[in-house]
């Protein structure tokens, strides 16, 4: 199967047509914020549906993309992203299901006050209108992005990169058939059918349209979108996630945290970079989970302590520490104590998920106190800082900002409110 892009068009075409995209999406989400539940469930019940009818469809498209990966430059962890297969698509499937399983943010009352004077105030949930997603090679986003702007009332435009055009279309294609079934307006999701990176440009000054952008994908990727937006950014920019094995951790639970947080899939973001010990402990365990990282095929790079002890690391740099591999590697640096640890996050880390692993309840306290992360985890893989697994249905990204929304963002973090006050005939003095 083959999925066709446009032709080239030129500057000036590309500018007009992308604004016509926005123009469409803004139509379509004035008609969207006024959709009943139902029928935005029904639309998300039925595109469950048809991944799983229309699998071998999808997974034909997306093998042409993963032929084509290597041409692009992917190594092994972003095919690993851009790669559907049966277990991906009924995952996606049951995001959607959940998705319609959760309440509809879209006219939820959120306060309810009555002023001594009788005047009754209610905040009510309302969509924010347009979206614009700009991610990578992982299609698989395309329907958690999709059902989380359609169930929260927003009109999204799709913009994946062209390593996963095939399988991106072929799931537009889908959800697209299954919006006009439920009576929902055709452009509330489009996807941006050109793999020229200036339509990127044209939708980012397109603020009077387009009323979100988030950027899924790598840092020079959400740097771009940050610089050029002419309307809000969601976003975060690295994930250098660490777990910190405590004095008083229980080390068989340290060993499968941390090779699940490195391991389980080292492309993603919520993935951990950075293994911090305490002294205490550091004898006993670095060389046990040296040796189990080891036959993962981990490389470390450690302190002089960490390579006495596991004497395969490579010495680590401070570039080391703040680098977000996306790959099985990994830096590790013994502390002190706990401070040690936060205040090494504190001056590496990038706000996104760190995790302590420790029996001690005083001590997890204080590291959720003191780490300032989207996400902080004790005793548990950094892994599950994710939509899915913290019951949003899905996510549209996780944000690192400290406004409106933080960590994974899902249906509520896609809506903001409005006041309605009623009075009876109520004037001010």
């Amino acid at each position: 199967m083959s999925v066709l892009s446009p032709a080239p068009v030129s500057a000036d075409d590309l500018s007009g047509r992308c604004a016509d995209l926005a123009k469409r999406a803004k139509a379509a989400s004035t008609l969207l914020a006024q959709a009943p539940t139902r029928a935005k469930n029904q639309w998300l019940l039925a595109s469950a549906a048809a991944l799983e009818s229309r699998a071998a469809e999808l997974l034909e498209a997306n093998a042409e993309d993963v032929a084509a990966a290597p041409g692009f430059g992917l190594n092994a962890a972003a095919i690993d992203r851009l790669t559907l297969n049966p277990k991906r698509l009924a995952a996606a499937a049951e995001g959607l299901r959940q998705v319609a399983a959760l309440p509809d943010p879209v006219g939820e009352v959120r306060e309810a006050t009555q002023r001594p004077n009788g005047l009754q105030v209610l905040k009510v949930g309302v969509p924010l209108g347009v979206v614009f997603f700009i991610y990578e090679s992982r299609p698989n986003v395309t329907v958690d992005a999709a059902a989380l702007c359609v169930k929260s009332g927003n009109a999204v435009i799709l913009r994946g990169g062209k390593e996963a055009i095939h399988s991106n279309a072929a799931l537009h294609r889908l959800l697209g058939d299954e919006l006009a079934r439920a009576s929902l307006p055709a452009d509330a999701v489009q996807l941006v059918p050109w793999t020229d990176r200036q339509a990127v440009g044209h939708l980012l000054s397109l603020g009077e349209y387009i009323d979100l952008a988030i950027p899924r994908g790598g840092k020079s990727l959400i740097q771009r979108v940050a610089a050029e937006a002419t309307m809000p950014v969601l976003k975060h920019y690295d994930g250098v996630c660490h777990v910190y094995v405590d004095a008083a951790a229980d080390l068989a639970m340290a060993e499968r945290v941390v090779v699940n947080a490195k391991c389980q899939r080292p492309g993603t973001c919520n993935a951990a970079e950075c293994l911090l010990v305490h002294r205490a402990v550091a004898d006993e365990f670095l060389p046990r989970v040296g040796a189990a990282l080891g036959a993962k095929g981990v490389e470390l790079r450690g302190c002089e302590p960490t390579r006495r002890l596991i004497p395969a690391a490579k010495p680590a740099t401070d570039d080391d520490y703040r680098t977000e591999y996306l790959d099985l590697t990994m830096s590790v640096k013994v502390v002190a104590d706990l401070a040690e640890a936060a205040a090494h996050i504190a001056t590496f880390g990038s706000h996104h998920t760190d995790a302590i692993v420790t029996r001690d309840l005083n001590a997890a306290r204080q590291f959720t106190r003191q780490v300032d992360s989207a996400a902080v985890m004790v005793n548990a893989s950094t892994r599950f800082n994710d939509g899915f697994e913290l019951g949003l249905g899905a996510e549209i990204g996780i944000s690192t900002d400290r406004f409106h929304a933080r960590g994974p963002c899902g249906l509520r973090e896609l809506t903001t409110y409005k006041y309605v006050v009623t009075g009876d005939g109520h004037v001010r003095e």
